[in-house]
């Protein structure tokens, strides 16, 4: 197996992390526009996107070609219908009420405290992450047992997160469920079935590269992105919001966190 192209790799990180600075500088020109920082939430997945594409043409001839393509394609679909279903959920909307309570007491301009706080941190989030795509690349070893693990675990990732996410949204659309609990479907055994989802998802992506050294060493991308979703903006946030909504608290105490597993049963049934 031919050594790992360290060389090669090095010369590629500015590139990527090039091309994710004008995304991002595009998605902040729109932003502004728009009067509504919340876009850059149709962009989080694109991201990962521009910078594993940035990377595959870079790699050719240096990695592996069906690790190379697999990872790009499995980002590609991921990063594509997450930004499509943000982008039609948010489509007409006003800002988000995240953005919304972070900017309210921003110091100076609302504009400059917003690049210095969500675009800035969510760029360097955004190349960290996809450092586990980029190593994948250029990784040279053939495609082996546990590149096909990460496929499936990718699949378990995918489907929780889009079903996830179609369940949802066909709850929000009947107005007789305004104010209630969604607690059917996948959302019956675990609160964060598109959380869960994302997270499987970034692991699978982790094994594919992880199975031709040195992907192996980015076990922290995945890591932040998970931790991220679990115990930092995404769980939590989503549980604070939900907090004050009858029957949540019911909810939280019979169904799993994170993890799916079967639903506790509630006090009085």
């Amino acid at each position: 197996m031919p050594a790992f192209p360290l060389a090669a790799f090095l010369a590629s990180l500015p590139w990527a992390a090039l091309a994710l600075a004008l995304l991002l500088a595009v998605t902040f020109a729109v932003a502004v526009r728009q009067s509504r920082h919340s876009v850059i939430d149709t962009v989080w997945g694109l991201g990962f996107v521009v910078a594993a594409g940035v990377s595959w043409l870079l790699s050719a001839g240096h990695g592996d070609a069906g690790r190379r393509l697999l990872l790009l394609a499995l980002v590609a679909v991921w990063g594509v219908r997450l930004a499509v279903h943000i982008g039609v959920r948010a489509r007409g909307g006003h800002e988000d009420p995240r953005y919304v309570d972070m900017l309210s007491s921003a110091p100076g301009s609302r504009n400059t405290y917003a690049l210095r706080r969500v675009y800035l941190p969510q760029g360097l989030v955004m190349f960290f992450v996809s450092l586990t795509l980029q190593v994948g690349m250029f990784s040279t070893g053939p495609l082996g047992w546990l590149a096909l693990l990460g496929v499936l675990l990718w699949i378990v990732g995918f489907v929780f997160e889009t079903v996830g996410d179609w369940q949802l949204a066909q709850f929000k659309a009947d107005p007789a469920r305004r104010g209630t609990v969604l607690d059917t479907g996948l959302w019956r055994y675990t609160r964060h079935p598109n959380y869960f989802g994302d997270a499987a998802v970034w692991a699978g992506l982790f094994l594919v590269a992880a199975d031709s050294w040195p992907g192996v060493l980015t076990v922290l991308s995945p890591a932040l992105m998970i931790w991220t979703l679990a115990g930092k903006t995404g769980k939590p946030l989503t549980e604070k919001a939900m907090s004050a909504r009858p029957g949540y608290r019911e909810y939280v105490e019979s169904t799993s966190g994170f993890l799916p597993w079967p639903p506790r049963r509630r006090a009085g049934r």
